[in-house]
């Protein structure tokens, strides 16, 4: 396709990356990852123990489905523990992409950027291929780039609030100042508007998990979000119209009505 996502020089047709926790059963889980047409799904080690029956049955449930897998280290708040993550992640996986989270705050799970900082160094130095999950702040994201991460994942809001954008002028100017760099919306996004506003503003994919988990029918609001991805995504490339101050006719009249200029003739 002409207008295809590039990560770390793969190419990917769907803008839509899925979580794999919380649903009520692996069954839906699959479903719903098979409803939204992703082609990139986040995965936790700690979300089971792999050494036990049933983490290796989910785990390859996953990999049956043919995407890309992408391990996160969800729950770290240290370099140390980031970095020991990751390496597990990629021995039992066989991946090096590697979806970064190291929390700074436990009220709202905000990544700390002096951690994320340094372990993104160190891992893109060990060879791994990492997103860090980070703020909306410019200077991280730039110093990020300056380390060799080559896409970041901005948060909408704190993770499994489902408000939605709440910066919109951080976003905006992130979007502005990074203009080729792959920018992901990652965490806050609650409902398919939410998702579609953001790629409206011309981020490149959005990544959500709860808003389909915690649903009461996942797979089919994991086809919600897909129609809405796509959507924004279609609405930005068309180029939106500008916003007015003034109110402005879309049928501009000129001259006498039809009908009067036709009387005039009789």
């Amino acid at each position: 396709m002409a207008d295809e996502l590039t990560i770390y020089g793969e190419r990917f047709d769907s803008r839509f990356l899925l979580g794999t926790a919380l649903y009520p059963s692996p069954q839906v889980m699959l479903e719903s990852i098979a409803a939204s047409g992703s082609q990139i799904v986040t995965l936790g080690l700690r979300r089971q123990s792999p050494n036990s029956k049933g983490g290796e049955s989910f785990w390859q449930a996953i990999r049956d489905t043919g995407c890309k897998l992408l391990p996160n280290t969800a729950g770290c708040k240290s370099v140390k523990e980031a970095i020991t993550t990751a390496e597990m992640s990629r021995e039992l996986f066989e991946t090096d992409w590697l979806k970064l989270e190291v929390i700074g705050d436990d009220y709202n799970l905000q990544p700390d950027p002096f951690s994320l900082l340094e372990a993104s160094r160190e891992l893109i130095q060990r060879g791994f291929k990492v997103l860090p999950y980070c703020t909306d702040d410019l200077v991280l994201c730039q110093r990020l780039l300056d380390v060799g991460c080559q896409v970041l994942m901005p948060w909408g809001a704190p993770i499994g609030t489902g408000q939605g954008l709440l910066n919109k002028v951080n976003l905006t100017t992130l979007r502005k100042r990074l203009p080729k760099i792959p920018l992901i919306i990652d965490a806050g996004i609650g409902s398919p508007s939410q998702a579609c506003e953001a790629m409206e503003m011309g981020f490149d994919a959005v990544l959500l998990n709860t808003a389909v988990a915690k649903a009461q029918n996942p797979p089919a609001m994991a086809s919600a979000f897909a129609g809405a991805i796509n959507a924004g995504r279609q609405a930005f490339t068309a180029g939106l119209m500008l916003k007015r101050q003034t109110a402005s006719p879309s049928t501009p009249t000129i001259g006498q009505p039809f009908w009067q200029q036709n009387a005039s003739r009789d």
